[in-house]
């Protein structure tokens, strides 16, 4: 299929680098560091039988449904993709090793050797890590290593927590000082503490944001509208200017052009870096945790828990006919209540100084997405079930 694109490209006038198998960051390298626009078959985190093409312009620039999918989507329907009189050429590349360069020199990880499990899930991780983290002095307990396309071992998604078992009980099993996980594309990466409890990526982005500003005083740092309060609490006690934005990487790479931030993350596991073309990398953030651990004498719990303030309910979907009519009969209820802030930068998101919700619609299927925090479990548990029975009694 990336020939089939090559020799389509060619016969469109363009000259294609091939650079073989990369992860989604390893694209966005290769387009920084070649100063050209770039494209890759891949299905992300989805399962195996889904396929599709990410692209990006020179530089790691974002395409989305607004800047450019949907022309590209109208032209190839219209059939308007005229030849050139003269074809380009199609050469190859290896840009690994030029890739593990670049991370390490961004966050070099020195101190006490550490114990790691990394899952890469049978996902491009088994082709990055071992590149990346064989340079560093660690003790790397390998899992799911093979490329396998059919995921034989679990889907490549850390976000569903399933798919993150194997990993706890090997982190446990070991003694290991902290897991990695990576999703398909290994442009994600979720993080397990030394007792195998998993790492909430809010509090990971905190982390890194802190390291961030340490080199970029007041510098601005994205968050978007589900991360975790402490995030934006954290970044303004460190002299930062947090910035919300929309859920989606368009919206976090344009926002992060516009306020030159030096760094952004997402609830997702998206971890953005202005000194990677403001893309997103899974290993660098990977790489920020180790340096950041192996620094201290403590366990991660305690290197983290600064950075980890609230409960977080995670995504709950429901199944719903009219999104639009829930939401707004979701605003009517939690608006009235005293002491309530109430925005629709993205769907609908009410806060109070104790708790916090947003639902907002999927792009793709008839859901609506709930993300709930409290100060405490109970706060948010209640505050999340009574949503949930609004939601579900409404549709």
């Amino acid at each position: 299929m990336a020939r089939a694109f090559a020799a389509g490209a060619n016969r469109a006038g363009a000259d294609v680098v091939l650079i073989g198998l990369c992860s989604t960051d390893g694209l966005y390298f290769a387009s920084g560091h070649l100063g050209l626009p770039g494209a890759m078959f891949t299905a992300s985190h989805n399962p195996a039988q889904y396929n599709g093409i990410k692209m990006c312009r020179a530089h790691a620039v974002p395409i989305g449904s607004e800047t450019g999918l949907r022309e590209i989507r109208d032209r190839v329907l219209a059939d308007d993709v005229p030849g050139a009189a003269t074809p380009g050429t199609t050469s190859e590349q290896d840009l690994l090793s030029a890739y593990a360069d670049h991370l390490l020199g961004l966050a070099p990880v020195t101190g006490r050797r550490l114990k790691v499990v990394v899952d890469a899930g049978n996902g491009m991780a088994g082709l990055t890590a071992p590149e990346v983290l064989g340079r560093l002095d660690l003790d790397v307990v390998e899992m799911y290593y093979e490329l396998d396309g059919s995921f034989p071992n679990h889907e490549a998604n850390p976000i569903e927590p399933a798919n993150l078992v194997d990993l706890q009980a090997e982190v446990v099993r070991t003694g290991a000082e902290v897991g990695l996980a990576f999703d398909g594309d290994a442009d994600r990466c979720f993080l397990v503490d030394e007792r195998g409890e998993l790492v909430d990526p809010s509090t990971l982005t905190a982390l890194i944001a802190t390291r961030e500003l340490a080199k970029s005083p007041g510098a601005a740092v994205i968050h978007n509208l589900i991360t975790s309060r402490a995030v934006p609490e954290i970044v303004a006690e460190q002299g930062g200017r947090p910035v919300r934005t929309r859920v989606g990487h368009s919206y976090i790479k344009a926002t992060m052009a516009e306020t030159d931030a030096v760094f952004g993350g997402e609830h997702s596991g998206h971890f953005y870096f202005r000194d990677f073309w403001r893309a997103d990398s899974g290993m660098l953030a990977a790489l920020h945790a180790l340096a950041a651990l192996a620094e201290s004498e403590a366990p991660l719990s305690e290197v983290l828990a600064p950075y980890s303030r609230y409960v977080a309910s995670g995504e709950i979907n429901s199944t719903v006919a009219d999104a639009p009519g829930v939401i707004a009969e979701l605003e009517r209820v939690w608006g009235e209540r005293e002491g309530v802030g109430v925005d629709r930068l993205d769907g609908l998101s009410v806060t109070h100084a104790d708790w916090a919700f947003n639902v907002r619609p999927s792009n793709t299927e008839p859901l609506l997405r709930l993300n709930a925090e409290g100060r405490d479990r109970a706060t948010m548990s209640d505050v999340r079930d009574r949503v949930l029975e609004q939601i579900r009694s409404t549709s």
